[in-house]
């Protein structure tokens, strides 16, 4: 189904809606369906789920595989990583989100967002949110992961921020090697350059995605490019 934006804006509507008319949330989010065409909002996001790209994305990624997922800000890129993840735990595969950008409340938010509860896979999800995320860090804490493990690192660019941390291009290396040697699936989150905006392009590219400093996009196996009207899905050469 066609939404007229990304689900996790239509919840945050939904929540300034109770906020500003003094009714309950659940209230307020059947309120913001029915404007999208929807009985209720568990019907909403029963239908987002079902017609996602995330599964057919999922079950083209292979042990091993770095995945990219761009876009700009506000059109859904942290979702559709945890959409994988969530698929990956449908499966019966285990998934770790380690994110430098969100809480552990804001990452179930986002989660419940999309109608699930990552509680109810129990032993087969594990977040991360400390501040010492890094490639050494990730390569610690999965040391004893199974092969199949599904891996969310949100977002690329922040693995560069601590000085401490090797250079971004030799911690994505480190991680491609792991991830070979371990049988993961590890899904970056990237930022997309503002100069992509200004270009004659339906969706983004390797060459927009932003780089503080330079890192071979070419260990990327796949990339997930978003627009505001959907996804492109390549496996690069």
């Amino acid at each position: 189904m066609k939404l007229t934006a990304p689900i996790y804006h239509l919840k945050r509507k939904a929540k300034a809606l109770s906020r500003e008319h003094s009714i309950p949330l659940n209230a307020a989010l059947d309120r913001i369906a029915k404007a999208e065409g929807c009985d209720s909002w568990s019907l909403l996001a029963a239908r987002h789920v079902a017609a996602s790209p995330a599964k057919a994305l999922y079950q083209q990624l292979k042990h091993g595989d770095l995945l990219l997922i761009g876009a700009r800000p506000g059109l859904g890129k942290t979702l559709m990583a945890l959409e994988l993840a969530a698929e990956a735990m449908k499966a019966g595969e285990h998934s770790f989100i380690f994110t430098l950008e969100y809480n552990e409340r804001q990452v179930f938010d986002r989660f419940r967002a999309l109608g699930a509860d990552p509680a109810q896979y129990g032993a087969l999800f594990a977040f991360d949110c400390s501040d010492a995320i890094s490639a050494d860090y990730i390569i610690a804490k999965l040391a004893s992961a199974a092969p199949g493990t599904l891996v969310v690192i949100d977002y690329l660019q922040l693995l560069d921020l601590r000085r401490a941390s090797p250079p971004l291009a030799e911690q994505v290396a480190a991680l491609k090697s792991f991830a070979r040697e371990k049988g993961l699936i590890l899904v970056f989150v990237s930022q997309i350059s503002r100069a992509y905006e200004q270009r004659d392009k339906s969706f983004p590219t390797l060459e927009d995605v932003r780089l503080p400093n330079p890192v071979n996009l070419a260990l990327f196996d796949r990339t997930s490019f978003l627009n505001d009207s959907g996804v492109r899905f390549q496996t690069n050469p």
